[in-house]
């Protein structure tokens, strides 16, 4: 850093990290630090973190509600895209990263700030995902990343020092472990979470009930499709933030979208999360079962082999990248028959199909029954496998001996 920041835009959560970095860049620099809370729907967490910021010594504190845009503008866009890691992750934690450090630059651009700062680890991929997207929006900005500058090694030295500036954290024996709360998720990692081998306690779960002890009779949901996005649930016609909630109240009830993964970081290591993710995975496997009406096939097929790096653009933080908004444009355009309505069988943390109907479903019951038909004429199918299987007999022909 070739000088000392004036004024630095901290994206602060009231969490363990954020509020040791707001007292220490205080102590470290001697700036200013206005601190950024995006509410994405964390709910009672955001009710202190105007007065702890302040405590700490925020000169100011901006609390900006962009739970619509979240939904609308990123989970929804990514949902277009089925994304998910390494065959597990709904990339809750991953995709909310891009639009606070959007925000984050909005606030540094209003309050004339020439720094700003977050709390990710040096070994985790939040700090990818942060500065990168800086990158694409303020390269004049300069960054601030504590965990890569100071001597506080690991959690204890953060918890010793909270305890000698008096700043209060969520993180204690009770629990041992640290979250991300946001509509479309919980994460949880670290502490007794760092064992693959260790069950997660059972009193960590936030959103979902146990599925032992989820209802013993199965509820049913209908899912509306418009173009790709969902607009209704059961009939009734919601927005973005209104029908998440309610997915996530349903698909929690029965204890549906837990998720227990050792996914791999991008900076190289393996790390052990737990996530919560129910209407996410109400929202996914509806989707799944429109798409196997709505769309041809090859569509499909080619769309299908570009989720995983697809996802890999989000999980790594690419979301401001030229690959990922070129990648979004067929994303999008796959997704636009993807209308109809699909309704999911819930029991016990599982959530089936149990029916699904489109208006532009390419599904014909005259092709497709065994009963007698008059469009389909089975010996075509004869000259159809002789065809595809003539460069198999020819190699056989010549290998044989």
């Amino acid at each position: 850093m070739t000088s000392s920041p004036k004024r630095v835009v901290l994206a602060y959560s009231g969490g363990l990290d954020t509020s040791v970095i707001l007292r220490w860049l205080i102590e470290r620099y001697g700036c200013e630090v206005v601190a950024f809370c995006a509410d994405l729907g964390q709910g009672e967490e955001l009710l202190p973190v105007r007065d702890k910021a302040l405590r700490t010594g925020a000169s100011s504190v901006h609390v900006v509600d962009l739970r619509q845009e979240f939904v609308r503008d990123f989970i929804f866009p990514m949902l277009r895209g089925n994304a998910v890691y390494e065959g597990a992750y709904l990339l809750g934690t991953s995709i909310a990263r891009p639009l606070i450090a959007r925000a984050q630059v909005e606030i540094a651009a209003a309050v004339g700030a020439d720094a700003v700062a977050h709390g990710a680890t040096g070994k985790g991929n939040d700090q990818v995902r942060f500065e990168l997207t800086y990158a694409a929006l303020a390269p004049h900005l300069t960054v601030i990343a504590p965990w890569r500058e100071w001597d506080l090694s690991s959690r204890t030295a953060l918890l010793d020092f909270a305890a000698r500036h008096d700043i209060p954290v969520p993180v204690t024996a009770e629990r041992p472990y640290s979250t991300d709360r946001n509509l479309f998720h919980v994460s949880y990692e670290g502490g007794v979470l760092e064992d693959p081998w260790a069950e997660p306690p059972a009193k960590m779960f936030q959103l979902t009930a146990d599925p032992e002890s989820a209802p013993d009779a199965p509820a049913s949901v209908e899912i509306e499709f418009a173009a790709g996005d969902p607009v209704a649930v059961d009939g009734e016609p919601l927005g973005p933030v209104a029908l998440l909630t309610r997915l996530n109240r349903l698909g929690g009830e029965h204890g549906v979208g837990r998720v227990d993964l050792v996914e791999n970081r991008y900076v190289g290591m393996k790390s052990r999360g737990v996530y919560e993710t129910p209407g996410g995975t109400l929202l996914h496997v509806a989707r799944r079962a429109l798409e196997s009406l709505t769309l041809d096939r090859e569509v499909l097929h080619l769309r299908d082999s570009l989720v995983p790096r697809y996802a890999e653009m989000i999980y790594y933080g690419f979301w401001y990248a030229p690959e990922r908004e070129l990648l979004q444009g067929l994303m999008d355009d796959c997704a636009r028959d993807v209308t109809g309505t699909v309704r999911l069988r819930l029991y016990k943390g599982g959530a089936t199909v149990a029916g699904r109907r489109s208006p532009r479903s390419l599904y014909r019951t005259e092709f497709a029954t065994f009963e007698a038909d008059t469009v389909y004429r089975q010996r075509d199918a004869e000259g159809f496998i002789n065809l595809n299987a003539l460069r198999l007999k020819i190699r056989a022909l010549r290998d044989r001996p």
